[in-house]
């Protein structure tokens, strides 16, 4: 039951991150701002993918036990 619990929550995070990189949402960061001179869409993209691996290293780390 806890892998199957797993995989579900695998799929939620994939479906999360495709819709994420979705090029509408990545317009909503894509302004004429940048933070320590980096712009934001970047720091955004970056922010999120790092986000979405950390997740995925705690569902598999707990989830397939």
């Amino acid at each position: 039951m806890r892998k199957a619990l797993a995989r579900q929550r695998l799929v939620a995070c994939t479906l999360f991150a495709a819709l994420a990189f979705n090029a509408p949402l990545l317009w909503l960061f894509d302004a004429a701002v940048a933070l320590f001179g980096v712009p934001l869409v970047f720091l955004s993209m970056f922010g999120i993918w790092a986000a979405v691996i950390a997740v995925l290293a705690w569902i598999v780390e707990s989830g397939f036990r």
